[in-house]
């Protein structure tokens, strides 16, 4: 089980220390919730979560299956609602790189991508939407 610590630091900033690595990072309440937005928020961390993950994936599949998506970026858009607060909707474009991609690939890599833990985790109500942008 991976194991995470998290220290209240005060001022609404959160630090969470993933313990096999030492890696850390800082959270800090957003602008719109009483926070000075100086560090992703918490809601921030898991739009980016998704991303990270389909990203993840898709790479996993490329991986075993001799692809190359080295250098695919992705943009994600959260938007957060209201009554209770919780994220609304996360948008998620990646841009895939120039290179030729048969269909069958590009269907295959959007399958993969879809398929994250995080995606399969996260409540039906928020709405996902994802393109995904091929060089022709």
């Amino acid at each position: 089980m991976t194991k995470i610590k998290a220290t209240y630091l005060g001022d609404l900033r959160v630090e969470c220390l993933h313990e096999q690595s030492g890696s850390k990072i800082i959270t800090d309440a957003p602008l719109d919730n009483k926070g000075k937005g100086e560090a992703f928020s918490p809601t921030d961390l898991c739009a980016t979560a998704l991303g990270s993950c389909m990203l993840t994936i898709a790479g996993i599949y490329c991986k075993e299956n001799n692809i190359d998506i080295t250098g695919t970026t992705i943009e994600i858009g959260k938007e957060m609602s209201a009554n209770p607060r919780r994220i609304g909707q996360i948008d998620i474009i990646f841009n895939m790189p120039d290179r030729v991609y048969t269909k069958k690939e590009m269907k295959v890599i959007e399958k993969a991508a879809i398929s994250c833990p995080v995606h399969a985790t996260l409540h039906p109500d928020v709405k996902l939407n994802f393109t995904f942008n091929w060089k022709e």
